[in-house]
């Protein structure tokens, strides 16, 4: 790694074995990074990263005394990267997904945590500095799902919109054409079912190559179509027929 500038990182982690595991593999795999720091819980994180100002930090999502939200929400003036290491929790994952956070389940494995660090080091080479951490706070605080965001890795970076704004989405290769309330469409590099597994109601996949916002339909016909607020129709399949009927009953 010589004449290659680490990357300073954090660890706030609780469990002080994970600590060592996590310690003992970045040491060993990852040798672009450099650790500066480790903190137990969200209370000695905070001021922690004030001080060293880290461009990574590793941040367990369940702790003592406030979880990895409260930490991103005190650090809000902070421009560092983060890798979530959680057990899993639905809530918290789909969270994490919406915004296009990187984050290793529990017990950690030796090539996610590569792929994620590859990924950061990426980023940071790459200086595409964008504030994923302020979206995440902003979507675990938010209840409506309508008004959590989404972040949409694309071609050229990221997009950001917000779920309500979204009408419907179609699968196009290995990417997701997305038609929002403005016309306007948008190219997530994803396959659709990353949007299918992602999107809470009132999206639902109504085909192989269709996810709609339920909210925007206007008629459905015996025929197997609907029609959408924006005008467009799209064929129900008799796959996903009976779970799309469901909502009208």
């Amino acid at each position: 790694m010589t004449g290659i500038k680490k990357i300073r990182s954090v660890i706030v982690e609780d469990e002080a074995a994970a600590r060592e595991v996590l310690r003992s593999y970045l040491t060993k795999y990852c040798p672009q990074i450099e650790i500066i720091g480790e903190a137990h819980n969200s209370a000695e994180a905070i001021p922690l990263l004030h001080s060293l100002t880290p461009k990574l930090v590793f941040l367990d999502v369940e702790m003592p005394f406030g979880n990895a939200f409260d930490v991103l929400q005190a650090c809000s003036t902070l421009q560092f990267e983060t890798i979530f290491v959680t057990a899993f929790s639905e809530y918290s994952l789909r969270a994490l997904n919406q915004s296009a956070a990187y984050y290793l389940l529990k017990p950690i494995s030796i090539e996610e945590l590569i792929l994620a660090v590859n990924k950061v080091q990426q980023q940071i080479n790459n200086s595409e500095i964008f504030n994923r951490n302020k979206i995440i706070v902003e979507n675990f605080r938010e209840t409506s799902p309508g008004l959590q965001r989404v972040i949409l890795p694309t071609l050229e970076g990221f997009e950001v919109v917000k779920m309500e704004e979204i009408v419907r989405l179609k699968g196009n290769g290995n990417f997701t054409d997305l038609y929002l309330t403005d016309g306007s469409k948008k190219m997530a590099c994803r396959f659709l079912k990353h949007f299918s597994d992602l999107l809470p109601l009132p999206f639902i996949r109504v085909h192989k190559s269709h996810i709609v916002n339920l909210n925007r339909v206007k008629m459905y016909n015996k025929g197997s179509y609907l029609t959408l607020d924006d005008g467009s129709e799209i064929e129900v399949s008799v796959t996903y027929k009976e779970a799309f009927l469901k909502n009208f009953k």
